[in-house]
């Protein structure tokens, strides 16, 4: 083979690269779908709008909320995991399909390690335990008091099995040795609905979700579940402060893509959610619903979906909580 030709193979083999490069280097150049594992009204949802406008000013491309519920975010989960990795579709990640059903459920059809790349942690916040106004309990002690009274009268509702909430009611059930029965719903903004319509008596859910109804008196909130009270309500006790010195819980969101998504895609995702969340009307758009902004780096979500998954695998473990429960 000649000289001419040996370097005519050469140009052509790096072809594939250099146009793999030159998209990298375009990125984005056509709108981006955020797929939220939840219906609309819920915390993820929340979430999602209050960065979503500024996002894509930022990235110069309409960032489309994909809603796609089901089975405690699960479907859209998979969904994402099995998307083109090209930077294009991304995963609202709540906590609950990340971190939790990997050990509720040994079937589950992506791992959360091995399928996603963690791009930033948007935000953490408190759970709130939560009554309808008709529910004869003014406090966590009341309420504890009433669900003795009555083993098994009293309804609770989650977001489906699996979910953040869902783990909080059981956790709270260990620790206060009470009976209530568990009402699963396709999301948490479902489940709030429930109970402000009186399906279900009690929830315990991310603040910011029920905070407006609480605000607005059709949900009568008993405390946070941080170790201090939150600046977005201040009047609402801590569960420590109500007799529950080690109940502590949380919700949190981050943004993932598929596994083998480019890493300068991953970098410039990363740097421009971190612009976003740091932008001063984003972060008190945020704040002022009871939300910590976060804006991790991609390691610092890594090693906190890995801390979160033990920690809960040992409540999962030691409640007994079964996938059918």
């Amino acid at each position: 083979m000649s000289r001419i030709q040996s370097l005519l193979c050469a140009a052509l083999a790096a072809l594939p690269l250099c146009a793999a490069v030159a998209a990298e280097n375009a990125y984005p150049n056509r709108p981006i779908r955020i797929v939220d594992p939840f219906p609309p009204g819920g915390p993820s949802d929340i979430v999602n709008r209050a960065i979503n406008p500024r996002l894509s000013e930022a990235l110069g491309q309409s960032v489309v909320i994909d809603n796609r519920a089901g089975a405690g975010g699960i479907v859209g989960c998979e969904l994402v995991a099995r998307a083109t990795p090209d930077g294009y579709t991304l995963l609202l990640g709540p906590s609950g399909a990340l971190t939790i059903q990997p050990t509720l459920n040994p079937n589950l059809r992506y791992d959360p390690q091995r399928d996603f790349a963690p791009v930033t942690q948007l935000t953490s916040g408190p759970q709130v335990i939560s009554v309808h106004p008709g529910v004869a309990a003014k406090s966590v002690q009341d309420l504890i008091a009433l669900a003795k009274a009555k083993p098994g009268q009293l309804n609770y509702a989650s977001g489906g099995t699996g979910t953040a909430n869902h783990i909080a009611v059981e956790y709270f059930k260990l620790v206060t040795g009470i009976n209530v029965v568990h009402l699963p719903y396709k999301g948490t903004g479902p489940a709030l609905t429930a109970v402000l319509a009186g399906e279900a008596q009690m929830i315990i859910s991310a603040l910011l979700a029920a905070l407006p109804h609480v605000k607005s008196g059709k949900l009568r909130a008993l405390a946070v579940t941080s170790t201090s009270r939150s600046t977005a309500a201040p009047e609402i006790p801590t569960a420590s402060e109500s007799g529950l010195p080690k109940f502590e819980t949380s919700s949190w969101h981050g943004i993932l893509v598929p596994a083998k998504t480019p890493r300068p895609i991953v970098a410039h995702l990363h740097s421009t959610l971190v612009k976003v969340l740091n932008m001063p009307d984003v972060r008190e758009r945020l704040t002022t619903q009871g939300l910590n902004v976060v804006a991790s780096t991609p390691q610092e979500f890594d090693a906190h979906i890995k801390s979160e998954t033990a920690k809960y695998a040992r409540v999962i473990r030691h409640v007994g909580i079964k996938p059918e429960s």
